[in-house]
């Protein structure tokens, strides 16, 4: 067996697919991003595991010997995990991944700062008001202003100087590393499968008009646009510099039919949004970003804005449960007290069925699934012929969770 069969590790930066807007990389740029990869890969694959041993042979015997009884739930085991210096080491260095990979994406983006700018106006003026809709009036809610989410500076709302893109920019050139390729060359492994999720489980879904909200910059709101070329495409985000990066993105990559546009998910009356607008209402990894209080606004919100008969779906991370061992709880837990995300732990804890329930939907009209990034695409097998990496390539991701509702017809 040759060593790339053998080799199980992430992709070289530089096999990741290219567009207009994706920011310039020196070799030295590159090679800090596949350190960057390569630790965080090794974190999660070899340093990972012996903690979890640690916790099996060590904490949690002791907290028999000490107390008597196994720990409660996972704060217990937080804080006794987090006096081993094995788990302080591995949550150091991840820590630091995290700040390493803002500052080398930073450091990337600011040198050429000016050139991306220009190009997402140049590529942003044909659209602007029609396809790309800003609006300045619109106000970060406390609740993401307070956060620099991923250790982000300025999270992804921040503006340098009117027309910013900068954390947009940032935020597609590192994602490679905090993934390790596992989402595809593009970073759309959400979006390809839920479409892939809904050919299979809702084969005569026909929708006319999607909204993805949270958008980002686009990252998943492609694979729909592709998928349903005939459909109106709406993509909402908070943020105007990932909407300017996107729609240019998108503009780069030939996808014409997705028109982004600034808005608060709450509520979204000020976009003229009309009861019953869409068929299908869709959020990749957003949900674990929104607060406690804003979740159930947005569900009601997604049930006034869906037509009867339409879906809303939500690819998650899993829910925290009784069957799941706690230490896992609370490894999972990391990145709400290490990395900036501070609504992580208290959402795992959610029914997300009783919030849609609340917000209107029927208890027999929910739907669950699992979905996983497809192993293949267009994008990947053409490239083939050029030598670029096949998505195989790539890895497969993890299952995320997808939770949504059908509502009732009319």
């Amino acid at each position: 067996m040759s060593a790339k069969q053998n080799y199980e590790g992430p992709p070289p930066w530089r096999s990741i697919g290219r567009h207009e807007m994706l920011p310039e990389a020196s070799h030295d740029d590159a090679a800090r991003f596949d350190f960057l990869a390569q630790l965080n890969h090794h974190l999660g694959s070899k340093v990972l595991p012996g903690i979890q041993r640690v916790y099996e042979r060590e904490v949690e015997p002791e907290q028999r010997r000490r107390t008597g009884a196994g720990f409660r739930n996972r704060h217990e085991v937080r804080r006794s995990l987090g006096r081993h210096p094995g788990y302080r080491s591995w949550s150091a260095l991840r820590r630091a991944t995290m700040e390493m990979r803002q500052q080398a994406g930073r450091m990337l983006v600011l040198r050429q700062w000016g050139a991306l700018n220009q190009k997402a106006q140049r590529l942003n003026e044909a659209g602007l008001g029609e396809s790309l809709l800003l609006d300045p009036a619109i106000e970060t809610p406390r609740y993401l202003a307070a956060v620099d989410h991923h250790c982000m500076p300025g999270s992804y709302h921040a503006e340098l100087a009117p027309g910013d893109v900068a954390a947009a920019a940032n935020y597609d050139a590192g994602i490679f590393v905090t993934t390790g390729g596992l989402l595809g060359r593009y970073s759309d492994g959400g979006g390809r499968g839920v479409v892939d999720w809904v050919r299979e489980h809702l084969p005569d879904f026909r929708p006319q008009r999607i909204l993805d909200i949270g958008c980002g910059l686009g990252h998943n709101v492609l694979p729909l646009a592709r998928a349903f070329p005939e459909a109106e495409i709406w993509a909402v985000d908070q943020a105007a510099p990932l909407l300017r990066y996107g729609h240019a993105r998108a503009r780069a990559l030939g996808v014409r039919n997705v028109r982004f546009a600034q808005g608060n998910a709450e509520s979204l009356a000020s976009l003229g949004f009309e009861d019953g607008r869409f068929d299908w209402v869709q959020s990749t990894m957003v949900l674990h970003e929104t607060s406690h209080r804003a979740m159930p606004r947005m569900m009601r919100e997604i049930h006034r804005l869906l037509a009867p008969g339409g879906i809303t779906l939500h690819i998650e991370q899993p829910q925290y449960h009784e069957k799941m061992d706690l230490c896992e709880q609370c490894l999972r837990d990391w990145d709400a007290f290490n990395n900036n995300e501070p609504y992580w732990t208290r959402f795992h804890e959610v029914d997300l069925d009783a919030v849609l329930v609340e917000a209107g939907f029927a208890s027999g009209a929910l739907l669950h699934g699992g979905v996983f990034a497809p192993a293949e695409d267009a994008e990947a097998a053409a490239a083939r012929e050029d030598g670029a990496p096949r998505s195989e390539d790539f890895g497969r991701s993890p299952a995320w969770r997808l939770v949504g509702a059908r509502k009732a017809a009319a």
